[in-house]
């Protein structure tokens, strides 16, 4: 239990930075070497602004300044990375992959959210994925031939479909996406992350269609997210039961 409270106190101030990777990378602000601050008034805010949820709830959601509302994105991305990585480590047990599927989860937070929000994948947080999965690939001392059927079999899909839709079938940003995934989880989980991830966009969206009234574009960077993440905690059980029809 006490393991758990640490990776959840290790997750949500992770969190806090993902918050500074939100709202700046957009921007193509410096997410290092800038303050964080208050984004009403420019008050920089001291350590005691930025415990990790706690500090939100103490200033009642209003900064110390100027007392302008601040989101509420701030704690929730905060509490779901802390979440999100309790609930790895107890699917997925004590092992380098669970880490490095920790690292990947807090990226697709920040892929995300921006997605959402402005329809455009950060090459940058593709790029971190990938190095991810680079580390992944050597530590499994993958051989040549598994590293090309993990980078390129979904990749090379959807770059397909990408040619013969004339680019209206898959957004450039998501191929990216899946190319990294193709080494993080490997061709058999990022085959399970398409096929989940194609399902969460078609029932959500449509939900939202109706319901909230969503224009027909979407954004895909999310939906592929959650298939990642379902996968990484899932796919292993998920192939295995699968499998079980087909022995005789």
């Amino acid at each position: 239990m006490v393991v758990y409270l640490m990776i959840f106190l290790y997750g949500i101030i992770i969190g806090s930075f993902l918050n500074v990777c939100i709202y700046r990378i957009p921007k193509k602000e410096n997410i290092v070497t800038t303050r964080s601050h208050c984004m009403a008034c420019g008050y920089q805010l001291k350590w005691y602004d930025l415990i990790p949820i706690f500090s939100f709830v103490i200033l009642r959601g209003r900064c110390r300044k100027c007392g302008e509302k601040v989101s509420i994105q701030y704690p929730l991305i905060e509490l779901a990375n802390g979440v999100l990585w309790v609930l790895t480590f107890a699917f997925c047990g004590f092992q380098i992959e669970t880490i490095l599927y920790c690292l990947m989860i807090s990226g697709l937070l920040v892929l995300s959210v921006i997605d959402a929000r402005t329809f455009e994948i950060p090459f940058g947080i593709n790029v971190y994925l990938l190095v991810l999965g680079g580390i992944r690939e050597i530590v499994s001392g993958c051989t040549l031939i598994s590293l090309l059927m993990d980078l390129f079999l979904v990749s090379g899909f959807l770059m397909l479909l990408y040619i013969l839709t004339k680019r209206k079938g898959i957004g450039g940003g998501d191929i990216k996406l899946m190319f990294a995934a193709g080494a993080l989880l490997g061709w058999k989980l990022t085959v399970l992350a398409l096929f989940f991830g194609c399902l969460y966009g078609s029932v959500i969206h449509i939900f939202r269609m109706k319901c909230m009234h969503a224009g027909r574009v979407l954004a895909m960077g999310p939906y592929l997210s959650m298939g990642m993440v379902t996968a990484a905690w899932f796919g292993n059980t998920i192939i295995s039961w699968y499998l079980q029809f087909f022995i005789i």
